[in-house]
């Protein structure tokens, strides 16, 4: 799939985020949003699987270690075939599948519930681990929050993965600065990810989440990667593509109201119409 084919799901991916959230009046669209580009090139690229067998025992494996962001999770697997789009107009209702938190007991193709930060590196791992010990050849994907990286769990289960040398596993981080309460240099300062990665015997790779030439060039690599997990840095922009989201921590963890929807959507058509 050619760039432009990719940048035109990824726009329709972040109308489902705005479309989602703004149904359940609650949510979190501007994580959902910088990690837009990286959730269409796992789901339509890189990763091995079926929205027809969600259950293959030699798929690929993704958790969404930052839960809080399924609006967009859920946006890319409707893209993709899992389910209907309109159903993310349930998004946190009352017996919907597509809970605030994602649940594998609810919808097929969630491989880990998930939401309690810092918890993702430790089950990826698990998964690469079980995928060692069985001879299979399926590869883990974990997605974090900068901010997420303040758990300490987080750095746990990066020793283990880097002293196991598990290959088939990859750690990105959505490398938006901006986290409930601030930037990230604000709130707890866990940079340089990069060096701390590499501290724990991690391939570190740094690039801009929103190029997706560097994005296919970095999971390439990664797979090149022999005898260490890989760790992907990602350089993004917290509520990208909606213009009065961009770079606003506000827009961290609340629904856009109905004259906002109608803006952002706007915001994203537009941009529709030049790819």
């Amino acid at each position: 799939m050619d760039n432009k084919e990719l940048m035109r799901i990824a726009n329709e991916v972040r109308k489902g985020v705005i479309v989602g959230t703004h149904s359940a009046k609650s949510g979190h669209p501007g994580g959902s949003l910088s990690a837009a580009d990286l959730y269409t090139y796992l789901y339509f690229e890189e990763m091995n699987i079926d929205p027809k067998n969600p259950f293959d025992p030699d798929r690929d494996r993704f958790v969404l270690s930052k839960g809080h962001t399924c609006p967009g999770l859920y946006s890319v697997m409707a893209q993709r075939g899992y389910f209907d789009p309109e159903e993310l107009k349930t998004l946190r209702h009352v017996g919907s599948r597509l809970q605030g938190h994602p649940s594998m007991h609810y919808l097929p193709g969630i491989d880990m519930s998930s939401g309690s930060l810092g918890q993702g590196v430790s089950v990826a791992t698990g998964m690469a681990l079980s995928a060692k010990l069985q001879k299979k050849d399926w590869r883990v994907y974990t997605l974090l929050g900068d901010g997420e990286c303040e758990e300490g769990e987080v750095w746990e289960a990066a020793m283990f993965a880097g002293a196991k040398k598990l290959d088939n596993l990859v750690v990105v981080v959505d490398n938006n600065n901006l986290q409930i309460d601030g930037t990230v240099e604000e709130v707890n300062n866990p940079y340089p990810l990069d060096e701390k990665f590499k501290a724990f015997n991690f391939h570190v790779i740094n690039i801009d989440g929103h190029d997706f030439n560097q994005i296919r060039a970095a999971f390439k690599e990664a797979r090149e990667t022999k005898g260490m997990p890989t760790a992907i840095i990602m350089k993004t922009v917290k509520g990208k593509g909606v213009s009065f989201m961009e770079n606003q921590v506000g827009w961290h963890g609340k629904a856009p109201n109905d004259e906002q929807f109608e803006v952002a959507m706007k915001d994203l058509e537009r941009i529709g119409e030049t790819l």
